[in-house]
Order: C-alpha cells, then structure tokens, then sequence
C-alpha cells in the first residue's frame, strides 16, 4: 500500500501544483525570492481570456463534458469579477498570477478546478498570456503615439508661417520653418507606429498547445484555440515556442527607438526653454521649481524624459543579456523578462502621454525666434547659390562668400548690411538683384523640393498628415 502523504493536497488549494515529487517544504526566503504574483498579477485578464479558451478547446477535445466546461468557466468568470474589483485574497503560497487563479478557482468550483490544467504547462501558459497583453498594449501605444503627432500636426499648423534657424552641430545654419521642424519629430514617430506594427505582427501566434516543451498528449486542437484567442497563425515548434522572447526584446527594442526621439525633442525644449535662446516657454503646470532659487522653473518633464530613456535602454539590454546564453528550452531565468517588458511598456507609454500635454499647452516666442534669424549668417549659403547661377563654380562661390561672411563678421555686420559695391568688391558678378534673394522669407520659399522647408511644401505635408491621422 503506498504511503500516504502527509502533505497538504494541492488541489485543494493549499499546497504547490507540483510538490508530490518533494519530501521538504519550500524554504520561505525561497518562497519570497521567487515569488512573481506582485509582478504578473496585471496579466489576470489574458491569463483567465486563455483559460477559457483552453477549455472550450478542452471540450472539444473531449476531455472535458459540457457541463464541467461551463463550470470552469463560470468559475473563472466570478474569479475574474473578483481580480476586476480589488476584492481577490492572494495567499502567501502563490508563486504567480497563473497559480493563484487556479487556487481561487479550485477555492470556488471545487476538485473540478484541478482538470483546468490538463494538456497545458505553465511554460505555455505564460507565453500565451504575455502575447495577448503585450498585443493589446502596442495597439495603445500605437494610438498615444497617434495623439503626439495630431498635436504636433496641430503646433505646426498653428505656427507654420514662423520662420527659426535651423542648426547643424548646434550652430545656426540656415533658415526654417518652425512647423518644418515640428514635423521632423512627426516623421519619427510615424517610423515608430510601423517598428510597433512590425512587432505586433511577430508575436501575434498562438503558442498554446506546446506544452512544457514538447507539445501535449491529448488530441487538442490548436487551430480551434487560436480562432478563440485572435490569432492568425499559430507556433510551430514547441521547444521554440515556450522559450521564445524574440517578440518582447523587438517591442523593447521599438520602445526604445521612441524614448530615443522623446529624448531628442527633449533636449530641443530644454535648450529652447532656457534664457539663453528662449525660443519657447513650457507650461507651468509641467514645470518646477527651486527649493532654494525662487526665480527658476525647471524643465522638469522634459529632463525626466530624457532620463527614462536611459532606462527602456537598460531594460533591453536586460532581456539581451537574459537571453545570450539560454540553452533550450524554458528556464526560470525567463521569470526576470516581465520585470523589464513592463517597466519598459509603462515608461514609455507615460513618457509619450505627458509630452504629448506639453506640446499642446507649449507657447511659441514668435518674436524671439524672429530676432534669432539676425547675426550668424544664416543666408550665406543663399548668397553662395546666387553666384552659382551666375555662372561661378560652386566652390570658389562658397570661398567668395565665406570672405564676405568674414568681413561682414570683423565689421559686426550682417552681409545684408553691406553695400553692393563692398560685395562686388570681393566677386564682379554680384548685380543689385541679389538683396531680393538674401531674405528669410526668400531662402524657404526657394527650396520647392518635395520635403523641403518651402512653405507650399510644409503646408502640403501637414494637410497629408491631417489626412493620415484623422
């Protein structure tokens, strides 16, 4: 006669699902150590969404009657109810979300709840429930993302007859249209949705059915799960499917390229905001200020933007390294994929919202901006180009018009100051209609080149943008 164990029976909910094979309890700075619930607990709705359909599919199988599949069900829905109202009692005994939601259903429909689990690991399970949140959660970023470019859209359409410099190695260079520059970022956060619409479409295969790692013994069919749970294709290999995070280092990895672009416009703001160019003021409600200093308001948002960057960085360079040396197939190491993906996700999607407010409450300093366009020859390059079409080779024009540059400079003049004579001087070439082209104005409108900062080209890419967003 076997010996009966004097261990608690786990399928009444007390002890752990895989504790027969084991003589000692768990130690407890075991229990703690390894312990994920506080983690994967914001997974409960796709893990019970998967559940559910692992048991229709169970059912079909026939391995399950009708009446236990609507039992389960109904079980899973009032833990669900539970988890949804705040009111779902964790015991210190759940090492995750998936155990837990078991226990809870075994607390309310009884041994039955124990079947649940028949043809599915938790290895399964969780690559499963990771791919159903993480889909739903680029979608939403997808539509945060949306939202910045409208009001970056809306910032360029409002603006777009200011006229700023624009800066190569952070020297001014020649001049722009402030919405031109608005619509840059723009751009970039169109190659994001696409880099997220990538990853979406790489983990949106169903892996339920694989097992712990070589698939199930019962006669489960995969393409009825699949159908259930949305997905349009399902894995097809086993081993590959439960240790695959492919998809979680590719979303990271987009997420990041976005923090990399919030972080760029960032910069530009805090640089933009400060008393030295004063280009823009931030709303005060996205600002600080100084303990000590009562005159300073700190670009705080930006600056905290810019930091998190840092962060998503290092949450993909966790995964990477998590990964690097993984023998097949699952291996606990992988618990430590959640901690990154979702601090990751969260950073992100905040960071986007909160300059998203910014940018639709930013003032632009139109007057400032107008007085930035003096000094620096921003229009030597227009001068340059003159000569061209006058016949001078490009570079003894660029050498004319550097000369001229410098003794407008020695002289605290711009070129615009100086006579036609004093030009002439330095090329013969030079007639009295080059001063209609040395204007701001001038320089924009000559670049009709589709991309270009020419206002009949930005005003037609911000229609197609109004029309893309809409």
């Amino acid at each position: 006669m076997a010996k009966k164990s004097s261990r608690p029976n786990a399928t009444m909910g007390r002890g752990k699902a895989w504790d027969g094979r084991f003589r000692e309890k768990t130690d407890q700075l075991v229990e703690a150590f390894t312990r994920s619930v506080t983690v994967d607990v914001r997974l409960y709705a796709d893990d019970i969404a998967g559940s559910i359909a692992h048991c229709k599919t169970l059912e079909k199988a026939r391995v399950l009657t009708a009446s236990e599949t609507r039992t389960i069900i109904r079980g899973l829905e009032s833990v669900k109810r539970e988890l949804d109202r705040g009111r779902f009692v964790f015991s210190p005994h759940d090492e995750d979300i998936h155990m837990a939601i078991e226990r809870r259903l075994t607390d309310v429909i009884g041994p039955l709840g124990g079947k649940l689990h028949t043809g599915r690991s938790r290895n399964d399970q969780v690559a499963l429930d990771i791919r159903l949140y993480l889909r739903t959660q680029l979608d939403q970023l997808h539509e945060y993302l949306i939202g910045l470019q409208r009001v970056l859209v809306m910032k360029a359409r409002t603006n777009r007859e200011v006229i700023m410099p624009g800066y190569t190695h952070l020297q001014r260079a020649q001049p722009v249209l402030f919405a031109h520059h608005l619509l840059a970022y723009v751009e970039m956060f169109e190659r994001d949705k696409g880099r997220l619409r990538d990853a979406r479409g790489r983990l949106n295969v169903m892996p339920l059915g694989s097992g712990a790692l070589a698939g199930t013994n019962y006669p489960v069919n995969r393409r009825y799960t699949a159908e259930l749970l949305g997905f349009p294709a399902i894995t097809a290999n086993s081993m590959d499917a439960v240790s695959d995070r492919d998809f979680m280092i590719e979303s990271v990895s987009a997420f990041s390229i976005v923090m990399m672009h919030l972080s760029r416009l960032s910069e530009e703001l805090i640089l933009w905001a400060s008393q030295e160019f004063q280009f823009v003021d931030l709303p005060d409600a996205f600002c600080t200020g100084s303990s000590m200093m009562p005159q300073k308001k700190n670009p705080d948002v930006p600056e905290l933007v810019r930091g998190k960057t840092g962060r998503v960085y290092g949450h993909l360079v966790n995964l990477l390294t998590m990964l690097k040396a993984l023998p097949l197939t699952y291996n606990r190491d992988l618990q430590e994929d959640k901690p990154a993906l979702l601090d990751a996700l969260d950073t992100v999607q905040s960071s986007v919202r909160v300059m998203t407010e910014l940018m639709r409450r930013l003032k632009v300093n139109r007057e400032v901006l107008q007085r930035a366009l003096q000094g620096g020859g921003l229009l030597a390059t227009e001068l340059a180009d003159y000569l061209v079409l006058r016949g001078v080779p490009f570079r003894e024009a660029h050498g004319i018009t550097g000369r001229i540059v410098r003794a407008a400079l020695d002289q605290r003049r711009e070129i615009t100051d100086l006579s036609l004579e004093e030009m002439r001087g330095y090329c013969e070439r030079i007639e009295k209609g080059v001063f209609t082209r040395l204007t701001a104005a001038a320089a924009i409108d000559r670049k009709g080149q589709i991309g270009s900062t020419a206002t009949v080209r930005v005003e037609q890419r911000i229609k197609e943008l109004e029309q893309l967003l809409r």
